[in-house]
């Protein structure tokens, strides 16, 4: 009987790198298309950015982004999460809903998928400071919208906006709580969109 290293001893190696390669191009493609979807099928919902440091200028030139979302009451989460201990951030879910002005604030924070209605939606964030916050009131959560990478140059004016409150962010929201930046706003007005592809 042939086993799978005799097998694959007897392909050619041309093909085997063949593979290897159209394994590694459907990786990178399944990565932009799911963007994509996120981005294209997403709810929009707009968000304050606010200051935040420190810069690291070895990662290329970006904006770092922080938002009134990104902390938040820790609430009865606060027991479950203590008991959570794992080798993984914890996921959560945040319900945000459109506060006057437009802009999304929180109304709850949740371990699992709640319902919601109307306008609200549902993000998913990890929760950061867990392992090291035995008594933490607040959660400190990331969205994956921290960052965005702005053309070389650009990033020292778009910081300099952020800090003075002048920076908003669009982003797309999934039903399962994904979420990716679709556009920034300066004062309210375009000045990045995200592209499909």
């Amino acid at each position: 009987m042939i086993n799978l290293a005799q097998l694959v001893a007897r392909v050619p190696r041309p093909v085997l790198f063949a593979v290897a390669g159209l394994l590694q191009v459907g990786l990178i493609a399944t990565m932009v298309i799911d963007r994509a979807r996120i981005l294209r099928q997403g709810t929009e919902i707009t968000l304050q950015a606010r200051p935040v440091d420190p810069r690291d200028i070895f990662r290329g030139d970006y904006v770092v982004l922080g938002y009134d979302i990104s902390t938040i009451p820790a609430g009865e989460l606060k027991s479950m999460l203590q008991s959570e201990r794992g080798p993984r951030e914890p996921y959560v879910f945040v319900k945000l809903a459109p506060k006057p002005g437009g802009l999304y604030g929180v109304v709850s924070v949740h371990l699992e998928p709640v319902p919601v209605s109307g306008t609200e939606v549902l993000i998913r964030g990890h929760v950061t400071n867990w392992r090291w916050c035995g008594n933490c009131e607040n959660l400190n959560i990331r969205y994956g919208l921290e960052k965005y990478f702005v053309p070389e140059g650009e990033g020292r004016e778009l910081e300099q906006a952020r800090n003075q409150g002048k920076l908003t962010i669009v982003a797309a929201v999934t039903p399962s709580g994904r979420s990716a930046i679709k556009r920034l706003l300066l004062d309210g007005k375009p000045v990045y969109d995200e592209p499909l592809f």
